[in-house]
């Protein structure tokens, strides 16, 4: 089977403590994702390295702008930071380096923010949904970053690995069980 379902087969100790950190911390971007004046979507990221959160991010406008991010007809305003973007450049004003971290985010990345995770020198992304594009997390794979889709079913997450080989099958197995679930 082209998927790695870590559920379907026994975990070791490690595998173990890495899903329960793992849904953890993508618990607390939805949390996090609340701070986003957004309405169409609310996106929350955090970055960790050694178990310790270095930074955090969630989408919205830049420092001193109006905290609106849609036009009147709703739709995003250009210029509004993705939570992944704010998390990486949050983390470069800061005496912390980004290099091998994980980040967590509610959503997948697009195609902008997975160019700027791979320049950050992150090794692994972890995310809760797919992002209405999968281009980011196939340039992901493309760069030998570590993607995990921690996909929440009846209240179990279960960790799927995304690789170049699996992502189309992947993003088409969620799209048919999200049309399913209606």
């Amino acid at each position: 089977m082209y998927l790695c379902r870590l559920k379907h087969k026994l975990m070791d100790a490690h595998e173990k403590k890495q899903l329960l950190l793992d849904s953890r911390y993508l618990r607390m971007t939805r949390i996090w994702a609340e701070n986003s004046y957004c309405r169409r979507r609310q996106v929350g990221a955090l970055l960790v390295k050694d178990k310790m959160i270095i930074s955090d991010g969630y989408n919205g406008t830049p420092s001193g702008f109006e905290n609106v991010c849609e036009e009147d007809a709703d739709h995003t305003k250009p210029y509004v930071l993705h939570a992944e973007a704010n998390a990486i450049t949050k983390v470069a004003r800061s005496n912390n380096s980004s290099e091998g971290a994980t980040l967590y985010i509610t959503t997948s990345p697009c195609m902008e923010c997975s160019k700027l995770i791979i320049q950050a020198g992150i090794r692994r992304v972890v995310f809760g949904e797919y992002y209405r594009m999968h281009d980011g997390v196939d340039l992901l794979c493309r760069a030998n970053i570590e993607v995990i889709h921690l996909w929440e079913r009846d209240g179990e997450f279960t960790p799927v690995t995304i690789t170049v080989d699996n992502s189309e099958t992947h993003y088409q197995e969620v799209a048919k069980s999200l049309i399913l679930s209606k």
